[in-house]
């Protein structure tokens, strides 16, 4: 059973958002009494779980869990606030609050695996035939994409795993490095952001490897590495080349996927007039490929 130590009492403001007053111990309160009890068919005169035994699911004492649903001491540790979680039985959107209020700051992005992309994200995609997109992990591995960024950007359907990390890609494919004539002020933005994305992850044995191996084997990784750039994604504009219809010139943006952790769309809009209708080519072209196939 583990105890945290008690900290200077600092009256919870700490664990108070702002707007209606949801306090951490109203909360816990308020879902510890949403839980049935094993033995459920027992007459209670208060539903839910009793705080001991929300304290023993957690492996905390009870006079400390008391203390955290009565506001004193200092908010609980990350590793503390897992077993909680795991205690109440929290959703993912209970979890991110439970964090909030404790820590004002959300919780460790969970990994996500490929077939976690729900078909709506993916019907998001489609619905922009124009607009090359994607979805990617934090270690910017791409899980989904739409027929646009597939004729434009990459065919991933086709490519193996290993080239469906756009990172590996940028400083490893000398393919997409003569598509960018800004090939250095692009690999030096997509790293910047990655050390961000990596931060926001937590400990991250996939990412860990993937910097190993392009640092042993990629020069340039090596120096763009050593620079400590930081910076999010934001919107921007960006010019490719494509072998088959020239320069293209795309604005970009980005959005987090609500409720999948981790995962982000990148949207690539064509700038122009002329640019979409390059793009609209691509795609029949790349559909015309693959039905004549």
């Amino acid at each position: 059973m583990h105890d945290e130590k008690p900290r200077t009492h600092t009256g919870m403001i700490a664990t108070t958002v702002a707007g209606p007053a949801l306090t951490l111990g109203r909360f816990l309160r308020d879902r510890r009494a949403r839980l049935v009890p094993f033995d459920n068919l027992a007459r209670r005169r208060t539903p839910g779980l009793r705080r001991e035994e929300v304290a023993a699911r957690a492996d905390v004492s009870v006079t400390w869990y008391t203390w955290l649903e009565q506001g004193r001491g200092g908010p609980p540790s990350s590793e503390v606030l897992e077993r909680l979680a795991a205690a109440l039985e929290l959703d993912a959107a209970a979890r991110e609050v439970l964090f909030l209020l404790a820590q004002q700051r959300p919780p460790p992005i969970r990994s996500v695996a490929a077939a976690a992309v729900p078909a709506t994200v993916q019907h998001v995609l489609d619905a922009m035939p124009t607009c090359p997109a994607y979805v990617k992990t934090p270690v910017w591995d791409v899980v989904a994409w739409n027929a646009a960024g597939a004729a434009v950007l990459h065919d991933w359907a086709v490519a193996p795993i290993a080239e469906r990390n756009t990172l590996r890609r940028v400083f490893s494919d000398p393919r997409l490095r003569v598509s960018l004539p800004d090939w250095e002020v692009s690999a030096r933005f997509v790293l910047a952001v990655f050390r961000v994305d990596v931060a926001r992850f937590g400990d991250c044995p996939e990412a860990d490897a993937l910097v190993t191996e392009l640092y042993a084997t990629n020069a340039d990784f090596r120096r763009l590495w050593a620079e400590n750039e930081l910076r999010t994604h934001g919107v921007g504009v960006k010019r490719i080349h494509h072998p088959l219809v020239g320069f293209l010139t795309l604005e970009y943006s980005a959005f987090a996927v609500d409720g999948e952790d981790g995962l982000s769309m990148h949207v690539f809009t064509p700038a122009s007039p002329a640019d979409a209708l390059a793009i609209a080519t691509l795609v029949a072209t790349r559909e015309s490929t693959l039905t004549a196939g």
